[in-house]
């Protein structure tokens, strides 16, 4: 690669760009931070300010269970203790619980936690699904404080399992019934509420459902998973989201297909088949001390129509943040897997139609490490920008070819560094050579990189894999491991990755290589300039996943070896430089655009000639 000014132009550019990418993704960091204060300073207050939605939740709660217990229609399933029912598929195990009928605990079967038991969705008492029923003249209660009985638990011939829990009056009266049926190798539940008397338990066909979450923290690196959560919906149709550090709740004013919650590689979507007629979600998050993402709240209205029977659809997914299977419910679940969102969306493309397939392809192939596969994968990539790649060697040889003319010139115009750049664009043009020819190629690697950077920061498939000394290619290896240091842990974190380091020595290679392609090595920016870069690698990196660093090192080996054996063994350079002055001497065509700036520097010289006669007379 060649150091002239446009070279320097490109490198500030690709600077500029990773320091605008990463400032864009750390706008949580900054949220997340104001956040942890904010719960600090209510920790250290006299009276902890509690959720005001919440507290109301509550206190409405304990109001309506008294008016059960006062001559409600249904004040037997007040006494009655909470029962659990567990129900398992080939990936993951639920348990029900009689408070509420609904699900209390889910098990992903096939992913671990930082404590190597199964994942665990939804598994905290902050966690329901409720609404309120009229229980009597007056008087109403939270399906949560209320206990159904377990009616039907059957397992279908195509074995699926058909769970009713059913909520009936002490007396006479209506019925409520909660539908589930839990499918082979899925992970989304129908949930079916069906109302007998549905005039008499709901007001107007109004249909007020609370929806409470909490993601536990599931990743090593907490404020990453932060970093990585967000809220997405679908509302009249279309599809949108909402990264929590940048917000804190949204309205729904228009019908809503789903909400749901995405924790980088975990997520749960609730579903209204009939769509929710409008709503409103808030979230909060918690101190890091407490070991919670976030904490949600979703306050949905459904209009159902006024009868006395009405069953209202719903489905509930909880599973891994996984492309392919979510793409299968055909619901745009996956849009929420940030394969690239926002300002980078452009890289959206190259993740779904070249990087996830080329990957899968590697990975299907039997004994494939998932390291190994990584390496593989940069190389295609490398194979596919090779021409590219050739073309920029072969402009720094040439520019290396220049280097005792570009000499002379200097030597001959010294510091008048205007005329000094026209002679050498000059010499370039005559000679036949792209003066940005060399930047091409690191031009190019910058939406790859960003499209790897959203890729390798979702991909299920790396959580929990190792490689080398990396024990988690989705985290960055904290081989190194310092702790809380004041100042070097603001801009490190607490620990120094290794792949991190091989990814900076190498590109600190790269531009030592290349420097000696440079053809003016007197200027002094041009000189440090491709030194500062791998520098700041160090910093941008280090919280990285290490499949990313791991590609990064890689490539860069990759493009050393290119650069030694084409530099060596395959470019000619005196065949070089017989071309060049074959080139150099051949008549130069003037283009249109040379011979309309020629016409108007002519028509302003005679101009000026006019008013210089003027003038004199």
């Amino acid at each position: 690669m060649n150091f002239d000014r446009n070279t320097i132009i490109g490198f500030l550019v690709l600077a500029l760009l990773f320091v605008g990418y990463f400032w864009y993704t750390g706008k949580e960091q900054a949220a997340f931070r104001k956040e942890k204060a904010r719960q600090d300073s209510i920790a250290n207050a006299n009276k902890p300010k509690i959720d005001t939605t919440a507290l109301k939740s509550e206190s409405a709660k304990n109001d309506s269970i008294a008016r059960v217990k006062s001559g409600g229609s249904f004040q037997k399933a007040t006494i009655d203790s909470e029962r659990l029912f567990a129900v398992e598929n080939n990936v993951f195990k639920i348990t029900f619980s009689s408070k509420g009928g609904q699900p209390k605990k889910i098990e992903l079967k096939k992913f671990n936690g930082r404590d190597s038991s199964p994942v665990k969705l939804a598994s905290t008492d902050f966690d329901k699904i409720d609404y309120t029923i009229n229980t009597g003249p007056n008087a109403s209660a939270y399906i949560s404080d209320l206990n159904f009985r377990l009616d039907t638990a059957i397992e279908n011939a195509d074995h699926s399992h058909l769970i009713k829990y059913t909520l009936r009056p002490d007396s006479s009266g209506p019925s409520l019934q909660h539908q589930f049926l839990v499918r082979p190798d899925d992970y989304m539940i129908d949930f079916t509420i069906q109302m007998n008397g549905a005039d008499k338990l709901l007001s107007q066909g109004n249909l007020n459902l609370t929806w409470q979450y909490k993601a536990v923290q599931q990743e090593s690196d907490l404020s990453f998973e932060k970093q990585n959560t967000q809220v997405g919906y679908i509302m009249e149709g279309d599809f949108d989201y909402n990264t929590i550090g940048r917000r804190s709740s949204k309205d729904f004013d228009k019908p809503v297909k789903w909400i749901g919650v995405r924790q980088r590689f975990f997520n749960t979507f609730l579903v209204a088949k009939n769509n929710f007629s409008s709503g409103r979600m808030e979230w909060l998050i918690p101190a890091d001390t407490a070991k919670t993402v976030m904490e949600s709240i979703a306050n949905m209205k459904l209009q159902l129509p006024v009868a006395s029977s009405v069953s209202v659809p719903f489905s509930i997914l909880y599973g891994p943040a996984d492309f392919k299977m979510l793409k299968q419910h055909d619901m745009h679940f996956e849009k929420l897997i940030n394969l690239g969102q926002g300002a980078y969306a452009f890289v959206r493309p190259i993740n779904r139609f070249v990087v996830m397939p080329v990957f899968d392809f590697i990975r299907s192939l039997s004994g494939t490490s998932l390291g190994l596969a990584i390496a593989l994968l940069t190389f295609i990539i490398r194979l596919v920008i090779s021409p590219l790649t050739y073309s920029s060697y072969l402009s720094g040889a040439k520019m290396k070819v220049l280097r005792p003319e570009i000499a002379k010139l200097k030597e001959k115009y010294g510091n008048d560094q205007q005329q000094m750049s026209v002679e050498q664009m000059k010499l370039f043009r005559e000679a036949g050579v792209n003066p940005l020819g060399g930047c091409i190629p690191a031009l190019l690697q910058i939406p790859i990189f960003f499209a790897l950077y959203s890729f390798f920061s979702s991909s299920i498939t790396l959580r929990g894999q190792s490689f080398l000394w990396a024990p988690d290619l989705s985290a960055a290896d904290k081989v190194i491991h310092f702790g809380n240091i004041p100042i070097i842990s603001y801009i490190l974190g607490d620990h120094l990755s290794l792949f991190t380091l091989t990814a900076v020595i190498t590109s600190f290679l790269i531009s030592v290589y290349s420097m000696s392609m440079s053809p003016d090595q007197s200027n002094p920016v041009m000189k440090y300039m491709p030194y500062i870069f791998p520098f700041f690698l160090l910093f941008i990196f280090n919280r990285l996943p290490s499949a990313l660093t791991w590609y990064y090192t890689v490539s860069n080996l990759i493009t050393l070896g290119l650069q030694f054996v084409i530099q060596n063994y395959i470019i000619d350079h005196d065949k070089i430089l017989a071309k060049m002055e074959e080139t150099r001497r051949k008549p130069k065509a003037k283009s249109k655009w040379q011979e309309r700036m020629e016409q108007m520097q002519a028509q302003q010289k005679k101009i000026k000639e006019i008013q210089q006669k003027g003038n004199r007379r």
